[in-house]
């Protein structure tokens, strides 16, 4: 809740709009003081080669790679491997390509529902189509990574949050956007804040090739996984129905069948639980948020790539947050919902806060790799298996008990440490990618501070 007292000469601001959330923002009330210093800006509309939307229309989605391009959505876009959880949409069917075709050094901002995050294009995803509730910036006249640092900083997207529109879904245009003031610093400040994030974008890119590398490694040893989800008719004998967890379901029973017969005979399958020191929960309770504490993220909150920048803060005296607590190496499973999403806890995350929507999975280094597993799990066989193994017919949901019970290819000691070194490789670039990412942000809040003195 907001309140305060404003001149009524300002209801003559542009567009006469009563909303709180334009008159008391704070970025809106911090650059409309320094545009009154005569700080050096311009508009982004002026600054830009093309600020526009992607166009709508019916879009077709289809399950063939090759007749299919890539779409990438607002959540997409800002999450660690936005191809993740991209769907395949038809070739044949989509209108305006070029036009909806993600370009390499793009910044992107959601515009539709929530409003203002913004990714920037790598290699990693350029060339995909991008969706109608995308806002394309291409600059021109200032550099990109200056640009998006910008536009990332905390001050300048509660501007943005002034601009918004719509009482049931919040909505920003690129023309709305085009009138956000952009504040210029100076040449050298500009470059060195466009270096970090080129730098930043390029060991994103970097980090996403080695875990491609290590997936598809692991692919190869194993067999092409070709377990299809849905409806599904077959057949299963009692014997399996009364093995583990006695379960009647078909979708379990029937996707299990066809896993087992995809084991490579070749290889020895081991159940995960064997190599777990530990596979739990975190903690469950109520959570005091707090401006200054530990970050806390929810399980769709940790696949978003530098997630800690913008979360929330939980408050270090609440109850049960030692297990709340991850650690480097823990392998986090989104277990309800949406289940199989699955991260490595690397040196960013550690020591953050978890939601108990994201089940703890400790690997014991002295049995096998914590990167060898969290590779096994981002593979077709390994996904699968997670979705085989959930429960229930309104909130789908994964246990303890379903991940350990899991059947682990183990490939031979060579194509472990291969596959290892390469995760390793993922973490570490990706680790890197989002210090260069503050860095660059920080020095532009830092730059906005200055300029108020």
């Amino acid at each position: 809740m907001k309140s305060g007292f404003i001149k009524i000469t300002r209801f003559m601001e542009g567009l006469t709009v009563l909303k709180p959330d334009y008159y008391l923002n704070r970025g809106k009330k911090t650059i409309s003081d320094l545009l009154d210093k005569n700080i050096p800006f311009d508009f982004l509309s002026n600054l830009c080669g093309d600020i526009y939307q992607g166009g709508i229309f019916k879009r077709v989605f289809v399950n063939k790679v090759d007749f299919a391009f890539k779409y990438i959505t607002a959540s997409d876009m800002v999450k660690i491997a936005p191809l993740d959880t991209s769907k395949n949409i038809s070739k044949k069917y989509t209108p305006w390509i070029e036009r909806m075709k993600l370009k390499e050094g793009q910044i992107l901002i959601s515009c539709a529902g929530t409003v203002g995050n913004v990714a920037y294009v790598n290699n990693s995803f350029s060339g995909c189509i991008g969706s109608q509730e995308i806002i394309r910036v291409e600059s021109s006249a200032i550099s990109s990574g200056y640009l998006y640092a910008y536009l990332s900083s905390l001050t300048v997207n509660e501007y943005i949050q002034s601009m918004v529109y719509g009482a049931v879904i919040p909505r920003i245009s690129p023309s709305e956007l085009g009138r956000l003031p952009i504040l210029i610093p100076s040449e050298h400040k500009q470059n060195e804040i466009n270096r970090l994030i080129v730098d930043s974008s390029n060991l994103k890119y970097q980090s996403s090739l080695s875990i491609e590398k290590a997936i598809s490694l692991f692919e190869s040893k194993i067999s092409k996984n070709n377990t299809q989800l849905g409806f599904q008719t077959g057949g299963v004998s009692s014997q399996t129905i009364d093995s583990f967890h006695k379960r009647l379901d078909g979708q379990y029973q029937l996707l299990w069948k066809s896993l087992s017969k995809e084991e490579n005979s070749d290889l020895q399958y081991d159940k995960i639980s064997s190599y777990a020191s530990s596979i739990f929960v975190g903690g469950r309770g109520k959570r005091i948020y707090v401006e200054k504490g530990i970050p806390f993220l929810s399980s769709s909150e940790m696949m978003v790539y530098n997630s800690k920048r913008n979360c929330k803060n939980v408050s270090t005296k609440t109850n049960g947050l030692d297990s709340m607590l991850v650690n480097s190496k823990d392998i986090l499973i989104s277990r309800s919902g949406t289940v199989g999403n699955t991260i490595l806890v690397g040196n960013d995350l550690n020591q953050t806060a978890v939601s108990e929507h994201a089940l703890r999975l400790v690997i014991d280094p002295a049995k096998i790799s914590p990167n060898y597993v969290f590779c096994f799990l981002r593979t077709k066989y390994g996904i699968r298996s997670m979705e085989a193994s959930s429960f229930g017919s309104v909130i789908i949901t994964l246990n303890e008990d379903l991940i350990g019970n899991i059947n682990m290819p183990i490939l031979s000691k060579s194509d472990q440490q291969k596959i290892s070194e390469l995760i390793e490789d993922y973490v570490l670039k990706l680790d890197q990618s989002i210090i260069k990412e503050n860095q660059a942000i920080d020095l532009v809040e830092k730059e906005i501070e200055e300029w108020q003195k």
